[in-house]
């Protein structure tokens, strides 16, 4: 008999969509528009939570991989995350908007690898793929919602802080969900990837240097940089396009007119992985999301339409939406018995955080030096160096598919 998706963790991605995703575009609006802030300070702000997060999330990997309580771990961060967004409409100090932006990196260094540990803790192998690609289209229809509302609040009240006070709320739906998951649905040793055991048959878990030294996760490692820091800026920098002289309403507007239409997609490409990575295999899939990136670059150069931009700006659910359900299905290949789904998972997370900062970092520095255009057009540069990287260099770690490309005969010796 078929098995069921699991309802809660649905749930607990629905209200994520709003949560994990940070501060990012938004805060760019804000603080642009409504705090007066220089370009280079707001590339500061915007690569602060992302620096925290690099520093936190390998430990936090490997933190998740050794203790039980991952419920309570979950809440204590969603809380922080919520404390965070509340404090950015109370103050217009700078010190605390770094401060909120810091506890927020430190939060989400833990949220996404403790989601896709009770995943996989909770469904097991057998259902991951399937659950993943389920609990990231609910995760891009919270988005929606969300963002749905950030628009209505802005253009129909003028209610910029709105999307803040919306983010506290998601993260208490978050909690409820997180706790309507029981203690004892939860197997750990499934949930760290499952271990290994020695002639004593007591668990074991591989060798951290062993398994970060995968020649497959060190190819997948240096994708992951280039991918994030062709991608990471795009959005940030459009909606400061459309914003600058339009006012903060018309921005976060615009940037909620953006998130909708990508998380659509989004919800698309991840049912279709869901659907699909088990049978076509995770490669071709990747190496389509990365493609995606150069050709939006350019795009977002021949054009300053409103609506044209929100339309290009649709791709990027193509490529996003891809690669948040095959990041985890390949770390889960590789780390396959391990006992270190989660540390790999944090380390490789890592360089999302590292690619973001420098994208933001870079970017705006682009931007106040010269233009838009020729931001855009340094991301793009990175991101076809990205393509013919990965493409060239990774393996397929589907089974499935190594199986299904090695010749009868060879599979018989």
């Amino acid at each position: 008999m078929k098995k069921r998706l699991n309802r809660p963790l649905l749930g607990l991605n629905f209200f994520a969509g709003d949560v994990t995703a940070g501060f990012g575009p938004y805060l760019a609006i804000y603080l642009l528009a409504q705090l007066h802030w220089e370009p280079q300070n707001i590339g500061i702000a915007l690569a602060l939570g992302s620096i925290v997060t690099v520093l936190m999330q390998t430990p936090a990997g490997a933190i998740i991989d050794s203790i039980d309580a991952k419920r309570a771990l979950m809440v204590l961060c969603v809380g922080a995350v919520g404390v965070a967004a509340l404090t950015i409409v109370v103050t217009d100090n700078t010190t605390a908007i770094f401060a909120a932006q810091g506890t927020m990196g430190a939060a989400l260094a833990f949220l996404g690898p403790l989601i896709a540990a009770l995943t996989l803790g909770v469904v097991g192998r057998e259902m991951f793929t399937r659950q993943t690609g389920a609990n990231q289209a609910w995760n891009h229809a919270g988005n929606v919602v969300a963002a749905a509302i950030a628009a209505g609040l802005a253009l129909a009240f003028d209610f910029v802080n709105g999307v803040f006070f919306l983010i506290s709320l998601m993260a208490i739906g978050m909690i409820v969900c997180v706790l309507s998951i029981r203690p004892s649905d939860i197997d750990h040793a499934a949930a760290r990837g499952g271990v290994a055991h020695d002639a004593a048959n007591a668990e074991k878990a591989s060798a951290l240097a062993t398994v970060l030294g995968d020649r497959r996760l060190v190819i997948f490692a240096i994708s992951i940089l280039l991918f994030h820091f062709a991608n990471a800026a795009m959005l940030p920098l459009v909606s400061q396009k459309v914003s600058d002289g339009e006012g903060t309403g018309m921005g976060i507007a615009f940037t909620s007119a953006c998130i909708i239409a990508a998380q659509f997609v989004m919800i698309l490409m991840a049912l279709l992985c869901g659907r699909t990575a088990d049978i076509w295999g995770r490669k071709p899939l990747f190496l389509a999301a990365f493609a995606i990136l150069p050709i939006r670059a350019v795009l977002y150069t021949l054009t300053d339409s409103s609506t044209l931009l929100i339309a290009i700006q649709a791709l990027d659910g193509v490529a996003n939406g891809i690669f948040a359900v095959l990041f985890l299905l390949i770390v889960a290949d590789v780390t396959k018995g391990t006992g270190r789904f989660n540390t790999a998972q944090g380390a490789l997370a890592t360089l999302v955080g590292v690619g973001a900062s420098l994208s933001n970092l870079a970017a705006e520095e682009i931007v106040q030096l010269f233009s838009y255009d020729v931001a855009f057009l340094a991301l793009a540069v990175v991101a076809l160096t990205g393509v013919v990287f990965f493409a060239l260099m990774m393996p397929e770690t589907a089974e499935h598919a190594l199986r299904r490309d090695t010749p009868a005969g060879a599979a018989s010796r």
